[in-house]
C-alpha cells in the first residue's frame, strides 16, 4: 500500500528540491510506493503543476499518483506524512507579531485540516519558519491529533554545526557526532558540543589543540555561524537555503519513520524536560524508536549551557504569548 505524502508550498524552491527525491525512493526506500499531494495557494498552483508534469516525466517506479490542489481538505485527504513548507517570509518592516498573525491565518487552518482529513496515522514536520510556533499553532488546531505527532525541522541547523566542527577539524563530517540543537530555530538556538565526539575523541578536546581557548571560539565563531548561516547564504546566493532545508528534511522524517539509533535534534513537545515550559514546541536532543521520538533524558547541563537554552526557550514563550494575545491559540 502506498504512503500519502502531502507537502505544503509545493511550487515552492524547498518543495521542488524535495519532490524528485521523495519520487526516487530517498525519503522511505526503494521499496516503497508513494502517493503525492501538492498544496499550494492559488498564486503557486501553475508552479506546482509545472513540477507535477516533471514528476510524471521522471517515470518514477515508485509514484503511483501526483494530485495538485489549493483546497486543504484535498491535499490532507488520507495523509500519512505532512511536510508544512509552505509559510509567510517576514517582509521589511514587518513586527514579529505581523509574522506570526500571518502564519498562524496558515498553520491553524491546516491543523484543522490535518485533524479532519489525514490518516489516523498522521505525522506532520513543519518546516516553514518560524517553525517551532508554527508546529505549536498546527498541533494546537489539530484537535484530535496527539502533539506529539507534530515537529519542527532543527536538522538543518544540526547539519551545519557538524559541518563547521569539521571544516575546524579538518575531519570528515561522518567522523562527527552528538551535536544536538536545543531551543528555537532562530539566531538564539544553542548548538551543543559538550557531548560531540570526533572519531570517538571529544570534540572539545580536539578542538583545544586548534583554536586555543574553546569558549571563546565557540562564542565568537561557532554559535554566530552556525545561527546566522541562512542569513549568510541569503547574501551570497542572493535566496534562502534550497537544497540544503530539503536535505535536512529528509534525513528527519526518514529517522522518524524507519528509528535512528543515534541522537539527532528535532523541535518536539515538551512535557517539561529540562524545565522547557509544558507545551512548547522547542529543540532537544531526541531519538527515533517504533515511529514515535523520544527526548534524551539525564543529560547533565553545565550553567553556560543552561544560560543559553533558557534564553532560546524564553524567545519561544515569547512567540507562544504573542500568538495567544492574538486569539490563535
Amino acid at each position: 500500500m502506498a504512503t500519502t505524502i502531502t507537502l505544503t508550498g509545493a511550487g515552492g524552491q524547498i518543495g521542488y528540491a524535495l519532490l524528485f527525491r521523495i519520487a526516487a525512493g530517498d525519503l522511505l526506500g526503494p521499496d516503497e510506493k508513494v502517493r503525492l499531494r501538492l498544496l499550494e495557494i492559488p498564486q503557486g498552483l501553475k508552479s506546482a503543476e509545472g513540477a507535477a508534469l516533471e514528476l510524471q516525466d521522471g517515470a518514477f517506479d515508485l509514484l503511483e499518483d501526483v494530485e495538485v490542489t489549493d483546497d486543504a481538505a484535498v491535499g490532507f485527504d488520507g495523509c500519512n506524512l505532512a511536510l508544512l513548507v509552505g509559510a509567510r517570509p517576514r517582509g521589511p518592516g514587518m513586527e514579529r507579531a505581523e509574522l506570526l498573525a500571518a502564519n498562524a491565518g496558515i498553520f491553524g487552518p491546516q491543523g484543522r485540516a490535518i485533524a479532519e482529513n489525514a490518516a489516523d496515522d498522521v505525522r506532520v514536520t513543519v518546516v516553514g519558519n518560524p517553525a517551532n510556533t508554527n508546529a505549536l499553532i498546527a498541533a494546537t488546531s489539530a484537535e484530535g491529533v496527539p502533539a506529539e505527532r507534530f515537529t519542527a525541522l532543527t536538522r538543518l541547523d544540526e547539519n551545519r554545526a557538524r559541518a563547521q566542527l569539521a571544516l575546524a577539524l579538518d575531519a570528515p563530517v561522518s567522523s562527527i557526532r552528538f551535536v544536538p540543537i536545543w531551543g528555537n530555530h532562530s539566531a538564539t538556538q544553542f548548538p551543543d558540543v559538550s557531548r560531540a565526539t570526533v572519531d570517538g575523541r571529544p570534540v572539545v578536546e580536539a578542538l583545544s589543540e586548534r583554536v586555543g581557548d574553546v569558549r571563546t571560539w565557540l562564542e565568537d565563531a561557532f554559535i554566530p555561524r552556525v545561527a546566522k548561516r541562512g542569513a549568510e547564504i541569503i547574501d551570497i546566493r542572493g535566496s534562502s537555503s534550497v537544497a540544503s532545508a530539503a536535505n535536512a528534511t529528509i534525513e528527519h522524517v526518514r529517522d522518524w519513520v524507519h528509528g535512528t539509533q543515534e541522537c539527532t535534534s528535532a523541535g518536539v513537545v515538551s512535557r517539561g524536560e529540562y524545565g522547557v515550559p509544558e507545551g512548547l514546541v522547542c529543540s532537544f536532543p531526541v531519538d527515533f524508536i517504533d515511529g514515535n521520538w523520544r527526548i534524551v533524558e539525564g543529560l547533565e547541563i553545565d550553567a553556560w549551557s543552561r544560560a543559553r537554552i533558557d534564553a532560546s526557550v524564553a524567545e519561544l514563550v515569547e512567540e507562544r504569548d504573542a500568538v495567544r494575545a492574538l486569539g490563535m491559540l
